[in-house]
């Protein structure tokens, strides 16, 4: 049996980096559990907004976390407000200063996650596996990607696990 290579650690010194960056000397497990709830909030709060990933910095006072989605609009609300009370709510679920930052994916079809939770969404929907597989692989290799794999599996836990994009 071969060895197995964690995708992003493989590829972290050539195009990606690490989704939280911040120092902790004794209190990793409450940090690490932390930036669990506000993955699984921010997830759970916005459904709707094509959230892709989400990436946190902390500094000794201020938490920072941004949101890349491919709909900003949704995340932003009208005239701010949805941001303000997505604050407030981040500000009692860590008990410290939170700066949100969004940051829009010009190309979702690129988005690996997004392209699994679309398709997850899909077939929760009940259309055709094949049709919806098709079509995704359709968009994504029309959007200039290289290839696209799409792993079904029977049990999936998160539906971004679906897609895999090579660029």
């Amino acid at each position: 049996m071969g060895q197995k290579t964690h995708p992003v650690g493989f590829r972290l010194a050539v195009n990606k980096n690490w989704r939280s960056n911040w120092y902790a000397d004794k209190s990793f497990s409450g940090k690490l559990e932390e930036d669990v709830r506000i993955r699984k909030y921010i997830k759970h709060r916005l459904p709707n907004a094509g959230i892709s990933r989400v990436d946190i910095n902390r500094t000794s006072k201020v938490v920072t976390v941004t949101i890349h989605t491919a709909r900003p609009g949704i995340v932003i609300g009208k005239g701010g407000e949805e941001v303000g009370r997505l604050k407030e709510e981040m500000n009692q679920l860590t008990e410290k200063d939170v700066q949100i930052n969004i940051s829009e994916v010009k190309r979702p079809e690129l988005d690996a996650s997004l392209v699994g939770s679309n398709i997850a969404h899909q077939l929760i929907k009940k259309i055709s596996y094949r049709r919806v597989v098709n079509k995704a692989i359709q968009s994504t290799m029309r959007m200039g990607a290289q290839g696209i794999r799409i792993l079904s599996l029977i049990h999936i836990s998160e539906p971004t696990r679906l897609g895999m994009i090579s660029y």
